[in-house]
């Protein structure tokens, strides 16, 4: 089952590690801020 949501509709909660080792939450930002997660899948590896 695929979870998807809608436009205008609230992201879950999560929380990731930073790299200053901190760990951040998405609703640390909540109401504030917008915010932009981008993930690189073949980062620092070779080929």
């Amino acid at each position: 089952m695929e979870d998807s949501l809608t436009i205008g509709e609230l992201a879950p909660d999560f929380s990731l590690a930073a790299t200053t080792a901190e760990k951040l939450s998405l609703t640390d930002y909540r109401n504030s801020k917008n915010i932009l997660i981008a993930f690189y899948g073949m980062d620092f590896t070779p080929g």
